[in-house]
Order: C-alpha cells, then sequence, then structure tokens
C-alpha cells in the first residue's frame, strides 16, 4: 500500500532534530517545503503501486498496447477493452499447436466459430471433387469464418464500454502469430 503525502510529511516531521531552529508546526517556510517534497513523494508512490497492477496484463490499463506488442498482437482500436486483455493473457498461456482442432479451439476462445480448409496437391488417387492443386498449396490453409462475428460484453467488462463489437481482426491476429512459420494461412469470411 502507498504511503501518502500525509505520511511523509508526518515522518519528516518526526525526524527533524529537537530544538527551536527547527520548528514542528505545518506552518512556516519549512513545513512548506516538506509539504512540497511530501507532495511528490506520495505521488511518485502512487504511481509504483499502479506500476504493479500494470505489471499483471489481468490488470493492466496504461500498458497494454506494450504487453500486446509483446505478444505480437495487433488489435483494432475499437477493440473492447476486456477482450484485448484475454487476448494478452491467452498469449502469453498458449503452449501452441498445429492441428485443425487447436486453431478451431483458439478461435472458440475468442468468440469466433470456424471451419479450416487444408490444401492437398494434386495426384493420380485424388477423389474427382477435389480442386487440382499444385505441391507448393500443401502449405496453405484457409480459414472459413463468418462475415461478421458480434462478440458481446460480459459481467467483466468496464462499465464504459459498449455492450457488443464487431469485427474479425483479432481472429486474424491470432492465428497469424500463432500459426506454423512454413505455412500460409488464407481468411475467407461469408458464404
Amino acid at each position: 500500500m502507498a504511503m501518502t503525502a500525509d505520511d511523509y510529511l508526518n515522518a519528516f516531521l518526526q525526524l527533524l532534530p529537537p530544538g527551536w531552529v527547527y520548528p514542528r508546526s505545518l506552518s512556516g517556510t519549512l513545513a512548506d517545503t516538506l509539504k512540497a517534497l511530501a507532495d511528490e513523494l506520495g505521488r511518485v508512490d502512487a504511481r509504483v503501486d499502479d506500476l504493479l497492477d500494470e505489471a499483471d496484463p489481468r490488470t493492466t490499463l496504461e500498458m497494454l498496447t506494450d504487453w500486446e506488442d509483446v505478444c505480437g498482437l495487433a488489435p483494432d482500436s475499437d477493440s473492447l477493452l476486456y477482450s484485448r486483455r484475454n487476448a494478452v493473457v491467452r498469449q502469453l498461456r498458449y503452449r501452441g499447436g498445429q492441428s485443425r482442432a487447436y486453431f478451431i479451439a483458439l478461435a472458440a476462445s475468442l468468440g469466433y466459430s470456424i471451419t479450416i480448409t487444408e490444401f492437398r496437391p494434386y495426384t493420380c488417387i485424388t477423389p474427382i471433387d477435389q480442386g487440382i492443386y499444385n505441391e507448393e498449396c500443401r502449405f496453405v490453409w484457409q480459414v472459413n469464418a463468418p462475415e461478421t462475428t458480434i462478440i458481446e460484453a460480459t459481467c467483466e467488462s468496464p462499465c464504459n464500454e459498449p455492450l457488443r463489437s464487431w469485427g474479425n481482426e483479432v481472429l486474424e491476429s491470432a492465428i497469424s502469430y500463432l500459426k506454423p512459420a512454413h505455412t500460409t494461412v488464407i481468411f475467407s469470411y461469408g458464404g
């Protein structure tokens, strides 16, 4: 818990040497100087307390963009605060994976319902209804999502945030960051 300016002022007054040269009254030049020092130390102490909250991504406010930079996230400016915090925490906690089930679960945790299409090169045993793809398409996969996804606020949302938000930027950012490095992901929205 941070010490207030009054706490610092009382400490300063108690640390003064005894005698008539250093009056302990709250008026006069010495008291005004000590008040100014106490105010500044109280302000700095309160900011240090704030820094402890900023060190935890679940409670951060001022340093949220720094946390997002560390995690490689690029959220939309209209994203809700709690969803941005959750994306950072999720990014720090996830171990990763390369399966379709992993990315579908990741999208579901972000509030999106998706399917994944993988492309395979054409061979002589390829079914007739499959597209004809070359060898490079082996490392391309497609995320199929609704054209517009609505994310609703929860009871954890701050009071000044909208009840709903639209957009797929969070999904694209999370999947692009976590995809295997040797692959290319394509995003398809709508029908």
